[in-house]
């Protein structure tokens, strides 16, 4: 019996008929696929985006990327989320400081997210400016290189949601010795990388003190989110762009790739991996 069959289904997946062929036989099978749902985030009554995200762990989904997007610039301005079922979706109202929902008043822009693009629905180039990164101070701390293999190899041992569809990406934070103590799921690796965020400021962990580890490449937003989560170091299972480097050396973020069969890529301040580190 492989991964889809059974009848267990993990939170964010559900089951559908399916016919395999394998070995010129075809057979009828049910087969686990990654739940994808359109979700509205709501801030004090007004509707400003709506992504497409696995329907699970959106409470931090709301945190992270309220503070990724900048419409609150501490955990401390959300006052209440509610998840509702809606119509087509999920509804996740999010009551803000009216001095956050002001600034979001003055920057708000309708956007429709997908799984695959970091800009969607921006109104003009000038939105998009590497410079005003507004993240947090970004620490000096030291990491052994050890670590990161070592979160990652814990991170696809970890990915229950992926290991039942095949179709979702994780987002880990691991302490300075490598061990992974949270972890994340979605069908987007944005998405991922918020809910991330949101549940180790739920939990008031300080995200300065370890790394974050994700399975996807490291794009330019993937770096300004751990930027102003306040990551010291971004390390990625694939490659990084050009401009995520970029980015990570203006931010102060260590950005890592290719971090996988014991060997990794180092792309901006490489003073934090050193091999004495502890």
């Amino acid at each position: 019996m492989n991964a889809g069959e059974g009848f267990f289904a993990p939170p964010g997946a559900s089951r559908v008929l399916a016919a395999r062929w394998q070995d010129g036989a075809s057979e009828g099978v049910s087969e686990l696929v990654a739940e994808e749902l359109p979700v509205a985030l709501v801030y004090n009554g007004i509707s400003h985006a709506v992504m497409l995200a696995t329907p699970r762990d959106l409470e931090d989904f709301a945190v992270g990327f309220s503070l990724a997007e900048r419409i609150v610039r501490d955990a401390r301005d959300i006052y209440d989320i509610d998840v509702d079922e809606a119509a087509h979706g999920i509804a996740i109202e999010i009551r803000i400081a009216s001095g956050a929902m002001m600034r979001l008043k003055e920057t708000r822009r309708a956007r429709l997210g997908r799984t695959g693009c970091g800009l969607c629905g921006i109104e003009s180039l000038d939105w998009f400016d590497g410079d005003d990164l507004d993240a947090r101070a970004v620490p000096d701390t030291r990491f052994p290189p050890e670590a990161l293999h070592r979160a990652m190899a814990a991170l696809a041992a970890r990915q229950e949601l992926h290991h039942a569809t095949g179709a979702v990406h994780a987002a880990g934070w691991a302490d300075a010795s490598g061990e992974l103590l949270c972890v994340r799921e979605d069908v987007g690796r944005h998405n991922a990388l918020d809910k991330l965020v949101g549940a180790l400021l739920r939990a008031k962990i300080d995200t300065a003190a370890g790394f974050a580890v994700v399975t996807s490449r490291a794009s330019f937003e993937m770096v300004q989110k751990a930027a102003r989560a306040g990551f010291p170091l971004l390390a990625a299972i694939s490659a990084p762009t050009a401009l995520a480097v970029q980015l990570a050396g203006q931010a102060g973020v260590t950005l890592a790739g290719f971090v996988r069969g014991g060997r990794h890529v180092i792309y901006s301040h490489p003073q934090r991996l050193a091999p004495e580190a502890v």
